[in-house]
């Protein structure tokens, strides 16, 4: 991600609606597989400015939460912000030693390194026997943009792809859909026929009668994604996966 945009990530993911609906995709299938259970440890690979552990920390304060990024600026925010320990380093090569943690996500980074399978296997290395995988990842790449340009974004993924990778590394993909159905269009429009005169990501908050229909009308999708029922097609990919043993 470009430097600049880390500064932008930290001012709006705690209010805009893309990182309100993508807490409520994330949050149902790491919930289950807690349940009841005090004492969790849960890593954040590519964990950015920290607003995704910001979340975690809230609703469950005595977990024990990691976070990872590449970029010292990301590490930087995510220090101040978060209060959890956070490394700079790799998600192709994560500073952990095997079976280290319960539970790994890892949100819109899969797409930005040059060895995704990689990462996946990583992810599989680092998490228990059991122990719950979630990726998410920007779909369709006919939707390529600005956006990606401003994010670094690798590759787009079709439907299918992700979870293929996921089984390489030997993950057992328990879901996988597409997710943002409803705000498909919406972005489609802002990034092939209304671009902005100065490229730049589409992180920031928006007009509120729009943030609150977009977050109404994902909160709407989330609870459908919540039954393990497939989006047919939408701006990004959710996957759950599980270390098998």
């Amino acid at each position: 991600m470009n430097t600049g945009e880390y500064r932008k990530l930290a001012e709006t993911e705690d209010r805009m609606w893309y990182f309100h609906a993508l807490w409520g995709r994330v949050w149902a299938p790491v919930a289950a597989h807690a349940g009841e259970r005090a004492e969790v440890e849960l890593l954040d690979a590519g964990c950015g400015t920290g607003g995704m552990l910001k979340r975690f920390a809230a609703v469950r304060p005595g977990w024990r939460l990691q976070g990872l990024d590449y970029s010292a600026d990301a590490c930087a925010y995510a220090r101040v912000r978060t209060g959890v320990p956070i490394t700079q380093g790799s998600v192709e090569e994560l500073p952990y030693g095997d079976a280290a943690f319960d539970v790994i996500v890892s949100l819109d980074v899969v797409c930005q390194v040059e060895d995704d399978g990689r990462a996946l296997r990583e992810f599989a290395r680092c998490v228990r026997p059991g122990g719950l995988v979630v990726v998410t990842a920007p779909a369709l790449p006919w939707l390529w943009s600005y956006h990606d340009e401003a994010c670094q974004t690798r590759r787009r993924y079709r439907g299918g792809e992700l979870a293929a990778r996921a089984r390489e590394a030997e993950l057992r993909v328990e879901f996988e859909s597409f997710a943002n159905l409803v705000a498909l269009p919406f972005l489609a429009a802002r990034r092939k026929l209304l671009p902005p005169a100065k490229p730049t990501s589409d992180m920031r908050v928006y007009p509120a009668p729009l943030e609150a229909l977009l977050r109404g009308l994902t909160e709407t999708e989330n609870a459908w994604l919540r039954g393990r029922r497939r989006v047919p097609l939408g701006s990004s990919m959710f996957l759950v996966a599980r270390k098998v043993g």
